[in-house]
């Protein structure tokens, strides 16, 4: 057996052996996987796109921004906008097996011994020069009709809460891919380098869970996940110095934690190191930005009576569309508020007025302020839930008592600004609001047109996972060119 160099032995060890090789490996990982994200071309574009700065669109953009109004649980298009007056006649009768067909009814309501016929009890009106039907429910929202494209022909796959919202957001069923504000920053990076690209609030209403992988990076860099402002102590968690340390003990320990950070890159070229030393500069950053997003006192009284009561309390529905508008105003690309509790299998009648109450006034402040503002022409505005409501009841058909099951083959969104064709309605449901019968736009449409308003060319924003290249409309997608201005 022949003695080891105790030289070579000294110079090549075990671990700087690992080290060395997976530098190696790391920097062509790094190259391969992300095509020189952030260290060379943005992945949308190939403009230059260093430390979050951002990367040309692929084509001239109409919308700089998105908000997004998530109403989670699925409202109820029968009740708020898909008028059908016929159904009045039907009161009670059984929905036919023709307009079920195979498949469209939910395993909650499978087993019931029929599905009678439930129509909605609001009025319906038209409203504006576009003639757009909305109930009783939404006066305020009416008033901006001629700003509104509804679109009631959105369907999708899935029938139940998680996996429906999941696909919503992320484009697929199962959990673990980039949401669509990570994809949006992730292609076209932040436009203000004082706050996130991308945050999210979550409305204090009770209802169905909204889990912070809504707003996650998936398998793209940590740094374009969203992130969370709260309604209670700092809007963004750690945002506050720990007791006893100031600001400029904050800043040497960044200095110190950033250099080594860049020794760490250097040496092993992981993406995430580099997405860390930025997510710290930032949030060193956010220590004076974020106070001043959030303080309100700036705002007349005019805004908040615009806006509604609740607007002054912090983690309502109306706050939220207030900081959306303060977000927007400084450039945050990607904006959401989820709304929850508009899961209404029972007792719908109640919870619905209660929620579009909720709604209502604030949504409509909202258009009204950055049309004002002269903002809405390049914001991108869109309400809607994962999925709608069937036609028939759920339980025993009472007054107050019935609800509606979940219904993902046929809903309403609706969308503004951002060049979105104003005062339209688009697509059309049958006699029941059940089925489509013109212009049925999935998902995967509706994703693919909000990326080409916003610039990126949805079959091009791509990055390789697994074997893969991963997009977030998957393998489908059709920009819908009836609703474009």
């Amino acid at each position: 057996m022949m003695k080891p160099d105790s030289d070579l032995q000294k110079r090549l060890s075990r671990r700087k052996f690992l080290q060395r090789s997976g530098a190696g490996l790391g920097a062509t990982a790094l190259a391969t996987q992300f095509n020189g994200h952030l260290l060379a071309q943005s992945p949308a574009t190939g403009q230059e796109s260093i430390g979050g700065l951002p990367g040309l669109p692929h084509f001239t953009p109409k919308a700089k921004r998105v908000i997004h109004l998530f109403m989670v649980g699925g409202p109820s298009q029968h009740e708020l906008f898909d008028y059908k007056p016929n159904l009045v006649d039907l009161a009670g009768t059984d929905l036919p097996p023709s307009v079920r067909g195979d498949g469209r009814i939910s395993n909650m309501t499978a087993s019931q011994e029929g599905f009678p016929i439930v129509p909605s009890r609001y009025k319906f009106a038209q409203h504006g020069e576009s003639g757009a039907w909305l109930s009783e429910l939404m006066p305020h929202t009416a008033k901006v009709a001629d700003d509104i494209c509804f679109i009631k022909s959105l369907h999708g796959d899935q029938i139940n809460h998680d996996p429906a919202i999941t696909f919503f957001q992320t484009g697929h069923q199962l959990a673990g891919r980039p949401s669509i504000g990570a994809w949006a920053s992730y292609g076209l990076g932040s436009m203000n380098s004082d706050l996130p690209a991308y945050v999210s609030m979550v409305t204090n209403r009770s209802g169905n869970d909204v889990p912070n992988r809504l707003w996650g990076n998936g398998f793209l860099p940590s740094e374009y996940q969203g992130i969370k402002f709260l309604s209670t102590g700092d809007p963004v968690l750690y945002l506050s110095n720990p007791p006893g340390v100031d600001v400029s003990t904050r800043r040497r320990f960044l200095d110190v934690l950033g250099t080594i950070n860049r020794q760490d890159f250097e040496a092993f070229g992981d993406a995430e190191t580099s997405a860390r030393i930025s997510q710290y500069e930032l949030a060193a950053r956010m220590q004076a930005s974020v106070p001043e997003l959030t303080d309100m006192s700036d705002e007349p009284d005019s805004t908040f009576e615009r806006y509604g009561p609740d607007s002054r309390t912090p983690g309502t529905f109306a706050a939220n569309c207030l900081l959306a508008r303060r977000l927007a105003e400084r450039d945050v690309r990607f904006i959401e508020i989820f709304h929850r509790g508009w899961d209404h299998h029972l007792k719908l009648p109640e919870g619905i007025e209660v929620q579009s109450k909720d709604v209502d006034q604030p949504q409509a402040a909202l258009i009204q302020d950055l049309k004002e503002r002269g903002m809405l022409d390049d914001t991108l505005v869109l309400w809607g839930g994962e999925f709608g409501r069937t036609v028939f009841s759920q339980g025993k058909i009472t007054p107050e008592t019935f609800g509606r099951d979940h219904h993902p083959h046929a809903f309403t969104v609706w969308m503004a600004g951002g060049g979105i064709k104003a005062g339209t309605t688009y697509g059309e449901t049958d006699d029941f609001a059940y089925n489509i019968v013109k212009d049925p736009v999935h998902i995967h449409d509706l994703h693919a047109t909000m990326l080409h308003l916003m610039g990126i060319d949805h079959m091009k924003l791509t990055t390789p996972f697994q074997g893969r290249n991963f997009r977030l409309t998957d393998i489908g997608g059709n920009i819908i060119p009836g609703i474009l201005a």
